[in-house]
């Protein structure tokens, strides 16, 4: 808290624009340098600040990420700004006018609602976190949207508000949470309060188990540049068992049909490779259907086709070879192609990408993808290259 009040006074201010882009490597020197003129304690609160914020221009945008004020889990636990901004137009659409943002950490997702129009109230427990969304709210301008309380969110009234967006912590001391039930409040806990409002959205890890998930709710995953970033868990939407995955950026979303599993098939002359929001979300038989494919082996999300199509929800392959997993057999033909690029990927396999291109070496100015993987239950791999 103290850091925090340094650097909101003016001289704070003026130091974290000198410091903005200091490397790691000159900190030492330039923090030495610095002592001369400011109190130690304010030097050293400027250069962690601008350690922070360099790190959370991948999730924030230069632009915002030099003007707003971040803690270390802020910036380790805060929502990519693309997510919060696609979640925040959903509940635009949905015509939600004004938020309770329960467990808001620094602000990052109050901040997307805001910029959506919406009216916020911004609630967490920490005075630190508090106090850190609350700067920048009004480093960016939003004051007049965002309230920031430091209150404990089970003991706020969210009546007057058309929605409740829940966030609840996923790590403790030991690290990552896995546990719903172990969630800072509980999975229960946020799920009640939900069905309580008229519409909500609750954030949870992407690896929650598909059993859990409240049958009043549509469930949906999202990805971002092919990354699993979430899951969502919204209710009020009018689609209760709904299951989604949605990438971007874009949004491109697929909705699930409730198909059964693809069948196994040979392999084909193409391979494709489902976004992992869709795999996260078990939606790769909408994919084989979209493609007309089927799968290598029941248990890998893999799926095989004998013709190439076109689908956002996966990446296509063309396979030129299958060999048994032999290493001393994928060496030879990669010399013979002159492979000097290869992508390794892996499903279903033990082998590490890093452990195998370090045996096979490969060199020459080609490229090409191996699939270290199983079909019909044998450790194959399968070589190729990305359709255009």
């Amino acid at each position: 808290m103290n850091d925090l009040a340094l650097l909101l006074s003016p001289e704070g201010r003026a130091l974290l624009d000198e410091v903005r882009d200091t490397e790691p490597a000159r900190e030492l020197a330039v923090a030495t340098r610095l002592r001369r003129d400011h109190p130690a304690e304010l030097v050293s609160a400027a250069l962690g600040q601008a350690r922070l914020r360099q790190r959370a221009v991948a999730k924030f945008g230069a632009a915002d990420a030099g003007r707003m004020f971040f803690t270390p889990n802020g910036v380790e636990q805060s929502t990519r700004a693309s997510v919060a901004a696609y979640r925040a137009g959903r509940l635009r659409e949905l015509g939600v006018t004004s938020v309770a943002d329960l467990c808001c950490g620094i602000g990052g997702d109050a901040i997307a609602l805001a910029r959506a129009g919406i009216r916020v109230l911004a609630v967490d427990r920490d005075p630190v976190t508090a106090a850190t969304a609350r700067a920048n709210a009004e480093a960016l301008g939003l004051t007049g949207l965002i309230e920031v309380r430091e209150a404990d969110v089970t003991e706020v009234d969210t009546a007057g508000y058309d929605a409740v967006f829940v966030d609840p912590a996923r790590r403790g001391g030991r690290g990552r949470v896995f546990d719903p039930e172990a969630y800072s409040p509980p999975l229960s806990w946020a799920v009640g309060t939900a069905l309580a409002a008229p519409r909500a959205a609750l954030k949870i890890a992407p690896g929650i188990p598909h059993e859990v998930v409240p049958a009043a709710a549509e469930a949906e995953w999202i990805s971002d540049g092919g990354d699993v970033k979430e899951a969502v868990l919204w209710f009020g939407t009018g689609a209760p068992g709904a299951v989604r995955a949605t990438l971007l950026p874009g949004p491109r979303t697929l909705l699930g049909r409730g198909l059964p599993d693809p069948a196994v098939r040979p392999v084909g002359r193409y391979l494709y490779e489902p976004d992992g929001a869709v795999i996260r979300a078990h939606l790769v038989a909408e994919v084989a259907e979209e493609v007309g494919g089927g799968l290598l082996d029941p248990t890998i999300a893999y799926v095989t086709a004998d013709e190439p199509r076109t689908t956002p929800y996966a990446t296509g392959y063309e396979i030129t070879d299958r060999l048994p997993f032999n290493v001393k057999k994928l060496k030879a033909l990669l010399r013979e192609r002159e492979v000097g690029t290869l992508t390794v990927k892996k499903r279903g396999s033990a082998v590490e990408p890093e452990e195998l291109r370090r045996k096979v070496r490969p060199q020459g100015p080609n490229a090409a993808t191996v699939f270290l993987t199983r079909v019909a239950g044998a450790p194959t791999m399968l070589i190729g290259r990305p359709l255009r």
